[in-house]
């Protein structure tokens, strides 16, 4: 499969800004994200400094921009993205279900709340995952925890059963839990993931600890710096020029991901700027 030109990753103000920019320039484009676009731009009762969209609410102006990526004939892929690799001369974009290959990315994720949890850094790739379906095959008959954020959790865990010995499933988050038989649901949350050189079990608010083999983490958004391998952080944003440029060639992000004013319009110009910078970056390539 050749390499698109620019996979844009999120849908919200600043990725569609993005992937707009990157198509009407003669772009090959990807993006990665919700046909809702933004949870965030979808609860907004009124937005009031948008040019051109006075005191719209955010699900109109989510209408909007979808209708003008479906004019444009721009796909929205509801792939979570778990990992951007930054290889030789392109990017591998990894999803539960296929590798991806992009010549330029653009991060337009979000921010991503909540801090990680103990020992959740620190065994990183040593027992603790964040995607099911790229390192399940390592549990094969083993016993796993799954630290589920979403009805997409479930489904994950699901897909485990299926390989491990046993699979248990704690809510991290309100969310519907429809599991098979094969997942067994626990109702404590895990405040911590405890071991020596691997991951080795978890911890629950009610002092409980349950050993397993390994730790999936599966919320709805990865850590810039845990998605993207070796990318440049400024504090929980990604550091950028004012071209949108990160440390990584090829590389750029725009919008809350790059820190404060948390505002659409700022992110949509952010997404602008970050689409050209690709192009530019694309040009000089050749």
């Amino acid at each position: 499969m050749n390499p698109v030109d620019i996979a844009v990753i999120g849908t919200g103000p600043g990725g569609v800004s993005a992937a707009i920019t990157g198509k009407i320039r003669g772009k090959s484009i990807l993006l990665f994200g919700s046909r809702r676009l933004s949870e965030k731009m979808q609860k907004a009762q009124k937005i009031l400094n948008y040019p051109g969209l006075p005191a719209v609410s955010g699900s109109e102006m989510a209408e909007t921009m979808l209708r003008q990526l479906d004019q444009l004939e721009i796909p929205i892929l509801e792939k979570q993205v778990s990992a951007v690799y930054a290889m030789q001369g392109f990017f591998a974009i990894q999803t539960a279900e296929e590798l991806y290959e992009a010549k330029t990315v653009i991060l337009a994720a979000g921010v991503v709340t909540g801090k990680p949890l103990p020992g959740e850094d620190r065994f990183l790739g040593r027992g603790v995952s964040y995607c099911a379906t790229c390192d399940g095959m390592f549990y094969r008959g083993k016993t796993v925890a799954v630290l589920g954020y979403s009805r997409h959790s479930c489904q994950e865990a699901d897909f485990l059963a299926g390989i491990c010995g046993k699979v248990l499933y704690f809510p991290q988050l309100p969310h519907d839990i429809a599991v098979g038989p094969g997942v067994s649901v626990l109702s404590e949350k895990v405040t911590a993931i405890v071991g020596e050189d691997t991951a080795s079990g978890v911890r629950t608010g009610q002092g409980t600890q349950y050993d397993v083999d390994g730790v999936f983490v599966l919320r709805d958004a990865v850590a810039p710096d845990k998605l993207v391998p070796g990318i440049r952080m400024e504090g929980n944003h990604v550091s950028v020029d004012l071209q949108m440029r990160t440390n990584l060639p090829g590389l750029f992000a725009c919008g809350d991901i790059t820190g404060t004013p948390y505002q659409y319009i700022k992110a949509a110009g952010q997404g602008n700027v970050a689409a050209l910078s690709a192009v530019s970056f694309l040009a000089a390539q050749k």
